[in-house]
């Protein structure tokens, strides 16, 4: 009786086990999506290295003319999910949260970046952006086969206490990123060189941090990947951190396992 008592408690504790990261040193680098011109680079340099990510998708508007989450970008898709990278919504159309409208019920200022109200801000009750958030979820695991995270990171990380709230209700946790773990991809060449990014990257980022980078910026001259990517990979394995999905991360773990609840 003792050993079956320990051994089912053994069993209890697997799937807390499994989800701890591989060092105690982890970083969690996460895409979104944009032009997605260097996505195929990305992909190169993660299978690779071995890192696994999180990618967190909107149907952005591509180099090829077509959306990111579009049919003709379902190979690719499928292909990350068979290599064991997970995926979370970044809104269907891109859209921007502007600001939170007086009064009661939740009401939100909204501006897509791409669709058919691209650039125009209109308000969305609560229940209209968690179908934003929704529709790119469904978009992902159809594509993909795999059930996204119940999570979602707005556009910009602009977000407000009200919306946090109607978005946790309808089942996606939000997740921003750490300050050092801004990769600054999205920042104009002119402002910011690529040695200068991975020089600074390597120098500020720390265990637990949450990294952000895009699948193709279209202000940034420089591509970011595959140049800086693979030598902050690298890098950062060399200092004694490994990479984790956000599965495995402390802040969303019982979340997930929860399902979003």
């Amino acid at each position: 009786m003792a050993a079956r008592l320990v051994a089912l408690a053994l069993l209890a504790a697997l799937p807390a086990a499994m989800a701890q990261p591989a060092c105690d040193k982890p970083v969690y680098l996460t895409f979104d999506t944009g032009h997605m011109g260097v996505a195929k680079l990305v992909a190169e340099v993660l299978k690779k290295h071995d890192v696994k990510v999180t990618f967190f998708a909107a149907n952005e508007k591509t180099k090829t003319g077509d959306g990111s989450l579009s049919r003709d970008w379902g190979e690719w898709w499928r292909a990350r999910a068979t290599e064991g990278h997970e995926f979370a919504s970044h809104t269907f159309h891109h859209t921007y949260w502007m600001a939170d409208e007086p009064g009661k019920p939740a009401r939100f200022r909204v501006r897509a970046t791409s669709g058919p109200d691209a650039g125009k801000t209109v308000t969305w009750t609560a229940g209209e952006y968690c179908r934003e958030i929704e529709r790119a979820a469904l978009r992902i695991e159809e594509l993909t086969g795999k059930p996204p995270l119940p999570l979602f990171r707005a556009p910009g990380g602009k977000t407000s206490p009200k919306l946090l709230a109607a978005a946790r209700a309808c089942g996606y946790m939000h997740v921003g990123w750490a300050p050092a773990g801004f990769l600054g991809d999205e920042l104009p060449s002119e402002a910011a060189s690529n040695k200068q990014l991975l020089q600074k990257a390597l120098r500020d980022i720390k265990p637990g941090d949450i990294l952000v980078a895009h699948l193709g910026i279209w202000s940034r001259k420089e591509p970011w990947a595959p140049e800086v990517l693979e030598p902050l990979v690298t890098g950062l394995k060399a200092r004694g951190f490994c990479f984790a999905t956000l599965r495995d991360h402390p802040t969303y773990r019982a979340w997930i396992l929860r399902g979003g609840k």
